[in-house]
């Protein structure tokens, strides 16, 4: 008899997690196109070409997965919202929008790593303040994914109150000064999330 595999498809928000930090060690930190050189930077892909195309493949694949959380997410805050909710629908919209400002950053990551040493050292310059300053996308859909989860799980329950008052303020900071610590926030509760609904849903089956 076939054992039931459902309660996997949560851990897709914690595959997401430890592929997106594979993705950033693999990657490293680039040089700042407002202190650097373009020759410098220029270097620093050439030199890493590798490195930076299999950092930005890893960060798609980190997309993908989150997104197919976010759907499952969808389903479950649905089911607590009952008719006429909106909020899981606001939710996974958060997370396309974050999982396109990582195929974003990857693309430029990928023009740098290919181009570094056949276009003008200026453009790269160009290509490397863009890229030091796209994170726009990640913020916007960090705020939308926090805030739409937070509330729909303090009126609705489908989760812990505590993690919906952790989601909303990390919604909050999302595209304040600070945001980069919101995103550590928000990684570190989607994998409580994941491994909480993976439990839930391996008890159920």
């Amino acid at each position: 008899m076939d054992r039931d595999r459902s309660w996997l498809a949560p851990l897709t928000g914690l595959a997401f997690v430890v592929l997106a930090v594979v993705a950033f060690a693999v990657s490293g930190e680039p040089p700042d196109a407002t202190e650097d050189s373009a020759r410098e930077i220029v270097n620093f892909y050439g030199d890493n070409k590798d490195a930076q195309f299999l950092g930005a493949i890893l960060a798609a694949i980190a997309g993908t997965l989150f997104v197919f959380f976010g759907g499952y997410l969808r389903r479950v805050l649905s089911d607590a919202e009952g008719a006429g909710g909106f909020l899981a629908a606001v939710a996974f919209a958060g997370t396309i929008i974050f999982a396109a400002g990582l195929a974003i950053d990857g693309t430029i990551t990928l023009t740098l790593a290919e181009t570094a040493d056949d276009i003008d050292p200026t453009a790269v310059q160009a290509l490397g303040a863009l890229y030091n300053y796209d994170f726009l996308p990640f913020a916007m859909g960090n705020q939308v994914f926090m805030l739409a989860t937070g509330i729909s799980v303090v009126r609705h329950g489908a989760l812990p109150k505590w993690i919906g008052w952790i989601a909303i303020l990390l919604g909050v900071l999302a595209v304040t000064p600070i945001g980069f610590f919101a995103f550590i926030g928000t990684g570190i509760l989607v994998a409580i999330i994941s491994v909480m609904l993976a439990m839930r849903a391996r008890a159920a089956a």
